[in-house]
């Protein structure tokens, strides 16, 4: 209960044990203008009676009040809660928005690692083709020098049997082979 209400609830019991105390007094008919005309009554009685009129009048008057507010509230309520969809809405339109760039980043991320990817593959073959180029090269000059050396061997031996006798060896006492150095 808020302080104003304590104060207005002090006050109706201070006027309830005022006119309960002074009954009597209230009681009592006095002449009374009316303003066009004179009346016997009790004026104690006719101010109480009043005072209950006004006070059920301000009584309806807060209870309206009241009503309108919460009315007021409630719609106000309503407005915010739609905003706050619609916020809402919008923050997820863009967490959509946000999550579809990210998504077309990483594709595109993902594409270029591909094709980067593929042209380290493409170098990788280029360089394996050219590696057993150079290996087939490299078989192909050394079967040539030792074919050059053996015909050189070959026509010293055919030279020196052609000049003096030698003795023919079996192939299993065969010298052994001589290192080649492709040094030049």
């Amino acid at each position: 209960m808020g302080v104003r209400s304590i104060v207005l609830f002090v006050i109706a019991i201070v006027i309830a044990a005022l006119a309960a105390l002074n009954w009597g007094t209230l009681s009592a008919p006095t002449a009374m203008s009316l303003g066009v005309t004179t009346v016997t009554a009790p004026l104690g009685l006719v101010m109480l009676g009043l005072t209950v009129l006004l006070a059920a009048f301000f009584l309806a008057y807060v209870l309206w009040l009241q009503g309108t507010v919460l009315l007021d509230a409630r719609r106000h309520t309503k407005e915010l809660q739609a905003q706050r969809e619609l916020a809402d809405k919008a923050e997820a339109s863009r967490f959509t928005e946000l999550r579809t760039f990210l998504e077309s980043q990483e594709n595109a991320h993902m594409a270029r690692n591909g094709e980067r990817h593929a042209a380290l593959l493409a170098r990788i073959e280029q360089l394996e083709a050219a590696l057993r180029q150079r290996a087939e090269q490299a078989d192909n000059t050394l079967a040539a020098h030792i074919g050059q050396l053996e015909d050189r061997l070959d026509r010293r031996a055919a030279a020196a049997t052609a000049s003096t006798p030698v003795a023919v060896t079996p192939l299993s006492a065969a010298p052994a082979p001589v290192a080649f150095d492709p040094r030049p």
